[in-house]
């Protein structure tokens, strides 16, 4: 089964890039990288000495119990580069490493109602994702860093 990453919608860039909040209308902190932040706008890491922005970011659409905005880190400069949408942004596919070592995935359905979770290596990620692919009940699927638990993408059954 074939999926694709849902991009992030054109207002919210333009909203924290250019008004400086975020979606959860708070004011978006600016900082330089040190070299590792997550981009979310370009699916790599960034380099260091880059010019980020930290907002928080909601990929949900419903209001609900399992609605959440997470944390996102994004150039502050557009840059215009062609993405990959149609494969994960892992070191072994595209050697960028956005989503690097273990992640989680979350599996959830048309009412946004989480159906299935699993914390994912890098080498079985591919397997968990498609498994979750071929259940007819899930929608779709997010994935968030382990660790400090920022919002990573959302993928869509193509």
């Amino acid at each position: 089964m074939q999926f694709k990453i849902k991009s992030i919608e054109s207002r919210f860039f333009k909203k924290v890039r250019e008004k400086g909040l975020d979606d959860l209308n708070q004011r978006v902190v600016y900082l330089i990288a040190q070299g590792g932040e997550p981009c979310r706008d370009v699916l790599r890491r960034a380099k260091k000495g880059e010019k980020l922005i930290l907002a928080s970011y909601c990929p949900f659409k419903r209001s609900g119990p399992y609605k959440e905005y997470g944390p996102i880190f994004v150039l502050e400069e557009e840059n215009k580069k062609n993405l990959i949408y149609n494969e994960l942004p892992l070191s072994k596919n595209l050697n960028q490493d956005y989503l690097k070592n273990n992640f989680v995935l979350r599996a959830y359905n048309k009412e946004e109602i989480i159906v299935d979770a699993k914390v994912v290596e890098e080498e079985n990620s591919l397997d968990v994702l498609y498994g979750f692919l071929k259940n007819k009940e899930i929608d779709f699927i997010l994935a968030r860093f382990t660790a400090y638990g920022c919002y990573a993408l959302r993928i869509e059954k193509d």
